[in-house]
């Protein structure tokens, strides 16, 4: 019986699908952004040595220039145009999300409403062209003192490749935001995603050529997949998982009709902040891997301790990333949930949580209720992103696929089916609506 509703129900979603020419439209224009994203991780910089950059990267590729890797779609390794990948424009919200918290200005900002945030978002463009330009400057320099890499180094091969890379990210971050206003999903998480999934076969076709070597035995193999798919059923378990405060609306007289009393609930996440504290975090740790290019290429000196101590599995590694994760985790809950404002809005239509007094005190037991689950949801993403951290250094498997790339996959993929299903839905209710319209006038 359940099968045979499920059947019917994929049927009606399928008929939906087919005459939703619009939804169609965006998925077709968010594909085609992707392909040119995926292209444009294939376009070198003027002026590299693709053999001397292939020895030199295979070399660092276990560290965070491997994280780094995998997050810009393997373009990296390839020093394409987009080698600095969406990272630089990430690092600028946090930035600009942090200094609302604390200048005045911006704070009032983020109360206008659309016309406010059009400010913020200005800044946050100003605050990734410094940004990258620092990142591309750090990379040029890099290059230049990673060996015979650069064909002809000096200024004008800086130049070049610092235009080249602040432009490929200018470019990508327009990119995204066109995915997210004409296209299906959210376009930058969709641009990192692509990036990890391009990797994946890779990654996996070199694991099992390992082991036809022999240099990983079976049961690593084994463990590996086994470990993957636990973390998936762990991430979809966690991220569909709620707290429902159950809200009661009391018994209300509008005109000469009465109403009765009712109830809902208030869904409150598990992990509200999403795959947002685990990008941060991996996006200011490149900013030493970046400062590190500065110096020499030996490793010698303060930033090449700096750069071997935030080596994978190095426990100073494991601190700042897990200590980042949890900030980002209370931050970003912080400002995309306000108990207070959630307490007034109930309070306006009635409603209030059986046993705790409407107003102040509502907002203090939702912070309450908010602060216990976020500490549950910061555990979960510490123990979801270094849990590969410590298998890849324990086992020594060459290329980086961890836990924080699997729930980006995960997470994206379930944001983005969720929105299709929102358009589908959407489309429905107006063919509904048109019907009845139909009718009217016929009568």
């Amino acid at each position: 019986m359940a099968s045979a509703a499920e059947q019917l129900a994929a049927n009606l979603n399928f008929k939906a699908f087919a005459k939703a020419d619009e939804l169609k439209k965006r998925i077709w224009f968010t594909l085609g952004a992707l392909v040119v994203y995926r292209l444009g991780t294939y376009v070198p910089l003027p002026g590299i040595d693709p053999v001397a950059l292939e020895a030199a990267f295979n070399q660092a590729q276990s560290g965070l220039l491997g994280m780094f890797n995998v997050f810009a779609g393997g373009a990296v390794g390839r020093m394409a145009i987009f080698a600095l990948g969406i990272m630089p424009y990430i690092s600028a919200s946090i930035i600009i999300q942090l200094l609302t918290t604390v200048v005045p200005r911006l704070e009032q900002l983020k109360k206008e409403g659309e016309q406010g945030r059009k400010v913020i978002n200005q800044y946050t463009r100003y605050g990734t062209v410094i940004l990258a330009t620092v990142q591309a400057y750090g990379i040029a320099v890099g290059l230049e003192t990673a060996g015979n890499i650069v064909i002809d180094p000096g200024m004008f091969f800086r130049f070049t490749t610092v235009v080249t890379l602040v432009g490929g990210t200018m470019f990508l971050m327009w990119l995204g935001e066109q995915i997210t206003s004409r296209g299906v999903g959210n376009g930058i998480s969709l641009i990192i995603f692509a990036g990890i999934i391009a990797g994946l076969p890779t990654a996996v076709a070199g694991m099992l050529e390992l082991g036809r070597q022999g240099a990983l035995s079976t049961p690593i193999i084994l463990a590996v997949i086994i470990m993957a798919v636990v973390v998936i059923g762990f991430i979809v378990f966690v991220e569909r998982a709620q707290r429902r405060l159950l809200i009661q609306y009391p018994r209300r007289q509008v005109g000469n009709r009465m109403f009765q009393g009712d109830s809902s609930h208030l869904p409150l996440k598990l992990n509200t902040a999403g795959v947002i504290p685990p990008i941060f975090a991996s996006s200011l740790l490149l900013v030493p891997a970046t400062l590190t290019s500065f110096g020499n290429s030996d490793g010698s000196g303060i930033l090449g301790t700096i750069q071997a101590l935030l080596g994978h599995g190095q426990p100073l590694y494991m601190l700042v990333y897990a200590s980042l994760i949890v900030f980002f985790a209370f931050f970003y809950t912080a400002i995309v949930f306000n108990p207070v404002d959630t307490a007034d809005n109930l309070k306006k239509h009635g409603g209030y949580i059986p046993g705790i007094r409407p107003g102040e005190r509502t907002a203090q037991y939702i912070d309450y209720v908010l602060t216990r689950i976020t500490v549950i949801g910061a555990i979960y993403l510490v123990i979801i992103c270094l849990l590969p951290e410590f298998m890849i250094s324990a086992t020594a498997v060459p290329f980086y696929f961890g836990g924080t790339s699997l729930l980006i996959v995960v997470s994206v993929t379930m944001d983005t089916v969720a929105q299709v299903q929102g358009h589908l839905l959407a489309h429905q209710y107006e063919g509904l609506v048109k019907k009845a319209k139909l009718k009217g006038k016929r009568r």
